[in-house]
């Protein structure tokens, strides 16, 4: 059984600044002949990684919300020039909108069970597909 991890995602206003990004960074390595994976640094490496890579995703949570996840691909644990210990978490770069619910914020990411772990919209009856903005008003005004 797949385990994810939960994340924030810093700097990221919507899941569509998220998908732009990745399309940004990915064409940026093409660009200089480097090898076009999206991945994500961290400091802690996982020490669950088989169960992490037999299905599992990376949740972002964006503004509050849990809100997309990419598929983990791959975890690289490697020392840096500084000589810290760090790891890329190599994702799929399809991003997948999930049913969002409110997170407050933490530091670094957390393991997320399965039978935690948001539902992809529109799949298996989850919410239907609204714009994020339209969304994410009508959740403040409490009609979602």
């Amino acid at each position: 059984m797949p385990l994810h991890l939960l994340k924030l995602c810093v700097g990221a206003e919507s899941i569509q600044d998220l998908e732009e990004w990745i399309v940004e960074k990915r064409a940026e390595k093409a660009a200089r002949g480097e090898a076009v994976e999206t991945f994500h640094t961290t400091r802690m490496v996982p020490t669950r990684t088989g169960e992490l890579l037999d299905g599992g995703s990376l949740y972002w949570v964006i503004k509050g919300e849990t809100a997309c996840r990419q598929a983990l691909v791959d975890i690289r644990p490697f020392v840096d020039s500084d000589g810290i210990r760090r790891c890329r978490l190599i994702l799929d770069p399809v991003v997948h909108r999930v049913e969002p619910r409110p997170h407050r914020p933490f530091q670094g990411w957390r393991y997320l069970q399965p039978k935690e772990a948001p539902a992809d919209l529109g799949a298996g009856g989850a919410a239907p597909v609204l714009p994020e903005e339209m969304r994410r008003e009508l959740r403040s005004l409490g009609l979602i």
